[in-house]
């Protein structure tokens, strides 16, 4: 018998590739962080160092949040029931002018992982200031993550001209060249708050780079109807004429879109992150994620950050995701279970360039995953496992999560996170906070 360091045996095994398969009574082998074999699990073929036993369980690959602020969970409930532009402009842009520092990030980032992790999410790509503190945290947790090197025009106390924003971000690209879970994007925050120049620069050393380009685009109406007032153009069709709609385009949100921009993007092979709660807490719009899975683009899912979702549960964003894009096609079966499981695992992973190496539980890959108990009343009878992990599961039956191979929870607790020291943090945060707001 080989020799192997881990046997997982689950009552199910959904390896979402093959697409909507569901294998009952199987073990994943796991060697060196990777996965070495899918097979029965009466099969004796392995002598394992450790053998785990989870027969109430359905084993996914990791969750893939392909879209986030990690560190502005700090700002959770600061400034709810908002729409978007006075959200940003009158509320979180103020709070991050007067907040926002490597201790703030430090801080909030730790929160966010230790969410994720406990909600089965095992890869998230970040979007924020002093993202060398982000890379840090996750390095420090284990994490996988794509840590975006963010651009904007206006200065922050991070930087103060798009070309600090570029030359910092390159320098931490790179410092994490030879890290295993981490790598990194090009994070142009939006349309309307990145101008061509930087724009131009970012498609011109990317042509040597190869990294995705994380950008908030169509996020509004209001954005779109703003940007033809101001320069006769979409946003998207800006961004085509600056040669970025390719397939390092990762493009978050798409509320707004003409019919005719589909097939374009399908043809370009963009993706788009969906964030359906955020997008539905800010009235921000609905995203045809449908028609734009039938024309053929990679459509990925993401929470968006604590401050507009409220949380960062992926499983109620696949939820959300399949049950709104029903009533947007007027169409019940769109997007089905299985998809949006998809969405949530492997079509994040494509989009962040990543789905070589996770996104599915393929021999080959590496072994992140997540162990979901069904026993539990909520999600009793099981009939369909993988119906039941999106109409019916909570991010609080994940019981056990392992990133390339190293088990991060398990039986719920944290293994490289003190999750009461971030909880004492936390609070910290909020009182310091709600002082300085209560004495404003």
């Amino acid at each position: 018998m080989e020799s192997i360091d881990t046997l997982i045996s689950a009552r199910w095994i959904i390896p979402v590739e093959p697409d909507g398969v569901v294998l009952e009574h199987h073990s994943l082998a796991i060697q060196g962080g990777k996965i070495v074999e899918v097979l029965p699990a009466a099969t004796k073929k392995y002598q394992p160092a450790e053998t785990i036993e989870l027969p109430n369980h359905a084993v996914t690959p990791g969750l893939v949040n392909a879209h986030t602020h990690a560190a502005m969970s700090l700002f959770r409930g600061l400034a709810d029931d908002l729409p978007l532009m006075d959200w940003l402009n009158n509320h979180i842009w103020p709070a991050e002018g007067k907040w926002v520092n490597d201790e703030f990030v430090r801080d909030g980032t730790e929160l966010a992982i230790a969410e994720m992790l406990k909600g089965g999410t095992t890869c998230f790509s970040d979007m924020y200031f002093f993202p060398e503190e982000t890379a840090h945290v996750c390095a420090n947790a284990g994490m996988r993550a794509v840590v975006g090197l963010i651009v904007i025009d206006f200065p922050t106390v991070w930087a103060q001209t798009a070309e600090e924003y570029l030359r910092k971000g390159l320098k931490l690209h790179d410092e994490l060249r030879n890290s295993e879970l981490i790598t990194t994007a090009f994070a142009p925050h939006a349309p309307y708050t990145v101008s061509d120049g930087p724009l131009e620069k970012i498609r011109t050393m990317n042509n040597e780079l190869n990294l995705p380009v994380h950008i908030h685009l169509h996020e509004t109406a209001h954005e779109v109807d703003e940007a033809v007032s101001k320069t006769g153009q979409r946003p998207l069709e800006r961004i085509a004429d600056l040669d970025l709609v390719n397939p390092n385009l990762v493009a978050v949100h798409m509320t707004t879109l003409l019919p005719g921009e589909i097939d374009p993007l399908a043809h370009a092979g963009a993706n788009v992150v969906h964030c359906p709660q955020s997008n539905m807490k800010l009235a921000s719009g609905f995203c045809p994620v449908n028609a734009m899975m039938q024309a053929g683009v990679n459509v990925a899912l993401g929470t968006d950050s604590a401050a507009s979702n409220n949380d960062l549960d992926m499983f109620d964003e696949m939820r959300t995701a399949a049950l709104l894009a029903k009533a947007v096609a007027n169409d019940a079966t769109a997007v089905p279970a299985h998809s949006a499981l998809r969405m949530a695992t492997l079509n994040g992973a494509r989009a962040l360039g990543l789905d070589d190496q996770i996104g599915s539980l393929v021999p080959g890959k590496s072994a992140d995953i997540a162990a979901i108990d069904l026993s539990s009343i909520a999600t009793q009878p099981v009939y369909e496992p993988i119906s039941q992990i999106v109409y019916s599961a909570g991010g609080t039956q994940v019981t056990d999560v392992w990133i390339a191979g190293r088990r991060l929870l398990k039986n719920r607790q944290l293994a490289t996170l003190d999750e009461q020291m971030i909880l004492q943090k936390a609070g910290a945060w909020r009182d310091r906070i709600q002082a300085a707001n209560s004495g404003a």
